[in-house]
């Protein structure tokens, strides 16, 4: 599902603002550039509400970029037990 999108690959479609906020966060973070496409009225929930939590929001990376990207974005489980004092 590489579909393009103003120069970009499609990357991941989140759930709501926050969440698509805190990814694009990460990937500029880490100097990727990326452009959210919003479905229906995702936009107009954001601006008019602060948040949009009803519509998907869809992330876009450049073609170059993509590979990496998913490697950002993975999610890490956090062992509620995990000591970094410990050493396995």
């Amino acid at each position: 599902m590489n579909d393009k999108w103003r120069e970009g690959v499609y990357l991941v479609t989140t759930r709501t603002s926050l969440e698509a906020d805190i990814i694009e966060s990460k990937l500029r973070g880490e100097g990727i550039p990326c452009l959210k496409k919003y479905k229906g009225a995702s936009n107009f929930m954001e601006i008019a509400l602060g948040s949009n939590s009803t519509q998907p929001i869809e992330i876009y990376v450049p073609e170059g970029t993509l590979k990496i990207a998913k490697e950002v974005i993975v999610p890490v489980p956090i062992d509620e037990n995990f000591d970094p004092g410990e050493e396995e």
